[in-house]
């Protein structure tokens, strides 16, 4: 199968991640996978008010996706969307297990994950944005979270879709994996495939995620050097 940008179908699109990037938030991180850039910034550990929501004996992860108005060609609708808020709950579902939430409670951690260009994986790319800014927050963690897409084109497998392979795949399939665990925190699946092909993609994708995390590690590894 011959790809639109020329990759292999078991390779995923150039990763940049940078850590440290917004001054005034506890922790942060840009991640770039091809041509779409998602940015992360965590504020807390802080009192969850108003008070009736806390949580007497762990924190709420609290994530908040959006897409910037010109993120895409066409001009994205400020405010929320059924889909940023599934999105959100999503990521905070992805990450809570490696939090340890337990440590603070009564209070919110808030993850704002903005995505300033789309072409794919914007959600993988927010979860990965966020594991690496809580992890620079110094937010006690059990493992970073890594996560990735991929799908079924024809007869092969195709890791991180993008651009026109999304409309393509038969079923578009993301998961967020912690390494350390061996755990998968988020698995999706928006299309129909046998389940010998699920396996086959989620396998694709674990073994993806355990590259990303090792470039996560090393961003915060140099973020920290300095």
């Amino acid at each position: 199968m011959k790809r639109e940008d020329g990759r292999a179908v078991d390779e995923y699109r150039p990763l940049e991640i940078k850590v440290g990037i917004i001054p005034n938030a506890n922790g942060s991180a840009m991640v770039k996978m091809g041509k779409t850039v998602a940015i992360a910034g965590v504020y807390g550990p802080v009192e969850f008010l108003p008070k009736h929501k806390q949580l007497s004996d762990r924190a709420v992860l609290r994530c908040i996706y959006t897409m910037a108005p010109f993120s895409t060609e066409d001009r994205v609708r400020p405010g929320p969307s059924r889909r940023s808020t599934e999105i959100s709950m999503v990521t905070a579902n992805a990450l809570s297990p490696v939090v340890f939430l337990e440590e603070f409670p009564t209070s919110v951690i808030n993850v704002f994950i903005n995505i300033i260009q789309a072409n794919a994986g914007t959600r993988t790319a927010g979860i990965n944005a966020a594991s690496v800014a809580l992890a620079d927050a110094g937010i006690p963690m059990r493992d970073l979270v890594a996560s990735i897409a991929a799908g079924k084109i024809g007869d092969e497998y195709v890791l991180d879709l993008a651009g026109k392979e999304e409309e393509a795949t038969k079923a578009d399939i993301p998961i967020a994996y912690s390494p350390r665990a061996k755990q998968i925190t988020l698995l999706q699946m928006d299309g129909d495939l046998p389940p010998a092909d699920v396996k086959k993609v989620i396998e694709l994708n674990i073994k993806a995620c355990e590259k990303i995390y090792e470039t996560q590690k090393t961003a915060l590894k140099e973020r920290w050097k300095k």
